[in-house]
């Protein structure tokens, strides 16, 4: 059998990517031989500076070029308050919504016996002391309303009991199995204003 020519391996590599199968990687494929200079050496370039200098940021876990990402260093953040959501398309998708100005910390997932993410493996023991040093006033617990994220978010206020602030959860708008990403902003707008005391 012949190997793969390098149309093919670029067809089969984009096909992994989500939202992409084989029909929709060949017309970005075809897209790029035609139009090389306006699209693919860009592209290039910045895959390469991508992949030169994208680095988790060391406050939240947000996708950053340097030690902080923007929002953490930004001077227009409410620093007293603290969102913890469960991936950086969560974090992406509450930005989109323009409501929430305070800071963030991404959690990487949420607990799950299935697949032993505990909460060592979560960073929560880290997430309480970020709390502490922030002297945060209040946490909003922007899991998605899955079985396992609720769990997460139920054992993340057990664990800030002992210290004076409020914990709410996303209110109204989040259907129960939904998940922040691919919800509309005007739905996570509503979520974040009907906020709610975590029972």
């Amino acid at each position: 059998m012949a190997s793969k020519n390098a149309v093919e391996l670029l067809i089969e590599q984009l096909a992994r990517l989500p939202g992409l199968g084989p029909r929709s990687s060949r017309r970005i494929v075809l897209h790029l031989v035609n139009n090389r200079q306006q699209h693919l050496d860009p592209l290039l370039a910045a895959m390469a500076e991508f992949q030169n200098s994208v680095v988790s940021c060391t406050g939240c876990g947000n996708v950053a070029t340097q030690r902080f990402c923007d929002v953490c260093t930004s001077e227009d953040r409410a620093r007293g308050v603290l969102c913890v959501v469960e991936s950086v398309a969560d974090l992406w998708a509450l930005e989109r919504s323009r409501m929430y100005t305070g800071l963030y910390h991404v959690l990487g997932g949420v607990l799950s016996t299935t697949t032993g993410v505990g909460p060592d493996e979560l960073g929560i023991p880290r997430l309480v002391d970020r709390v502490r040093a922030l002297n945060t006033t209040e946490i909003i617990l922007g899991l998605g309303a899955t079985v396992e994220g609720q769990a997460t978010a139920h054992y993340i206020a057990e664990q800030l009991r002992s210290i004076e602030i409020s914990v709410t959860s996303l209110g109204r708008g989040i259907p129960m199995g939904g998940e922040l990403d691919y919800l509309d902003s005007g739905t996570i707008a509503a979520a974040l204003i009907g906020r709610r005391e975590l029972q």
